[in-house]
């Protein structure tokens, strides 16, 4: 099976001289949910917002190597980033609803791509809120203020309005960072759905939270990859002492 997501010799140096990751080469399958996991400052969320090219909006920065996706390269000439990122979706930590409704949270990015069917931006709405497990919450405040939604429901209103778009690869930045247990539990749940349809690559809370989701493990460590493997591999017979160390809790 040819990766989705093939990153090739990829380092990464910040305008300030940090360089945040050093000659990464790590191939991510179909409709898995990766985890990139380490301490701060090891290049997780850098790797990350590489990989739809957030990392273009850095002044200043310098990137070696290349991230292939489905074969063609994301840094390439050719390459229409706009169409990238809406093939690749990004859900930050923070969840930022757009001023209006939730319906229209939804519906503004299908907008903006030029659907304007109002049978066919109901049956997407709907689509995208049972694949974030909102719809049975908000179904009937379509028209409510989407900045009326608590925490958690707004993270997963984020996720939703990602999804409308129907990418290929989602991206999850820390996304249940700031959730009580309950939200954050409800988001994993939709997480093992959604990997069966997209790709999933996330950064996660905590060690236990990588454990509990991942199908695969990347762990980072001041920029460099140490070591990947299955869940069971890296939290139970890691091969490398550092991701020893950090799984059972010696840093980090």
């Amino acid at each position: 099976m040819s990766p989705k997501l093939s990153i090739q010799n990829l380092s990464f140096n910040y305008s300030d001289g940090t360089q945040a990751l050093k000659n990464i080469n790590l191939d991510i399958k179909p409709r898995e949910l990766f985890v990139l996991m380490g301490p701060s400052r090891s290049g997780k969320s850098t790797l990350l917002r590489l990989m739809n090219r957030l990392s273009d909006l850095v002044d200043g920065s310098q990137r070696d190597g290349t991230i292939l996706f489905d074969g063609q390269d994301i840094f390439g000439p050719e390459m229409d980033v706009f169409a990238l990122r809406r093939r690749v979706s990004m859900v930050f930590a923070i969840p930022t609803p757009l001023p209006g409704s939730i319906y229209d949270n939804l519906t503004y990015g299908l907008k903006m791509a030029g659907m304007n069917s109002r049978p066919l931006l109901d049956e997407r709405v709907e689509k995208s809120l049972r694949q974030a497990a909102l719809w049975d919450e908000v179904k009937d405040r379509l028209a409510d203020s989407a900045f009326a939604l608590s925490g958690g429901q707004k993270q997963r209103l984020c996720l939703a309005r990602s999804l409308a778009l129907e990418p290929e690869v989602i991206l999850l930045d820390n996304p249940t960072s700031g959730l009580d247990p309950i939200s954050t539990s409800m988001v994993e749940e939709s997480l093992f759905v959604l990997k069966q349809q997209y790709t999933v690559v996330m950064v996660p809370h905590s060690v236990q939270q990588a454990s509990r989701v991942a199908d695969r493990v990347a762990f980072l460590l001041d920029g460099e990859l140490i070591e990947v493997g299955d869940e069971s591999q890296i939290f139970v017979y890691p091969k490398d002492k550092r991701t020893e160390d950090y799984v059972t809790g010696r840093f980090g």
